[in-house]
């Protein structure tokens, strides 16, 4: 990759805030948009220039990371797309990155190796907040099959001493069409369906339930649940810790 002309880094001009936070976005586009709406509502700021200054590769046509990790043999890998946008970021001199997608954590480490900038860690960020949140009770996690067969959250939280509670495989069911036919194609959400079962997964035994696929987190902002005590959404904790990232105390 051709090397950017110093004058042009923004990490290298004045008029740029820092630390300036690189985004990976587009996957998907919703999720994104909601994200870089919770760095605005999240950051303290009177005025424009108050606010965090990012570079965002809204790169919708990454390669289906699910798709992947649940048939390599078949599918195109996204680890060498997403490892290249992190490697753009860091010519153009972002000093972290943030990626508003779950089941891309699969990739963290490839992504880190070739681009040299640390990630955001949107999976152990909300594994911290879920496991404090459950206050000893087990962690039911909400997610694609492709983030739940590569094992991400599981081990993140057993690494914290909480029990992971997961979906039957029919509630998993209804969990990807409402991550696949609703919020990415744009098609309608079973929400009665979706709350069906995270009240069930609390029955269970659940203290709290985490919306593990920033589709599920639109779903979630759409329909006012933020106030709900007994769920944890990943792109409202992936959003704070940027912004704590960035040197700023959130808003709340």
């Amino acid at each position: 990759m051709t090397a950017l002309p110093p004058d042009l880094r923004v990490d290298a001009d004045p008029a740029w805030s820092q630390p300036v936070v690189g985004v990976i976005g587009g996957l998907g586009p919703a999720a994104t948009a909601l994200f870089l709406k919770l760095v605005v509502d999240l950051t303290p700021a009177v005025r424009d220039q108050d606010h965090l200054d990012l570079v965002v590769l809204d790169h919708s046509t990454t390669a289906d990371r699910t798709a992947y990790i649940l048939d390599p043999d078949h599918a195109t890998d996204p680890g060498p797309g997403l490892a290249r946008d992190a490697t753009r970021l860091a010519a153009l001199g972002a000093a972290f990155v943030s990626i508003p997608c779950n089941t891309a954590h699969h990739f963290v480490d490839e992504i880190t190796a070739a681009s040299g900038l640390p990630v955001v860690d949107v999976v152990e960020e909300t594994a911290r907040a879920a496991a404090g949140a459950a206050g000893g009770a087990g962690v039911a996690v909400l997610a694609t099959d492709g983030t739940r067969a590569a094992g991400v959250y599981q081990r993140a939280l057993e690494r914290l001493g909480a029990d992971v509670v997961l979906p039957s495989d029919e509630q998993q069911k209804l969990v990807m069409s409402v991550i696949y036919d609703g919020v990415k194609a744009g098609g309608p959400v079973d929400v009665e369906g979706l709350l069906g079962v995270v009240e069930q997964l609390r029955a269970d035994g659940a203290g709290v339930v985490v919306m593990g696929c920033t589709e599920l987190s639109v779903v979630y902002d759409d329909q006012g649940w933020r106030e709900r005590a007994d769920i944890v959404d990943s792109v409202e904790t992936l959003a704070r810790a940027t912004v704590l990232r960035a040197g700023r105390t959130p808003r709340r």
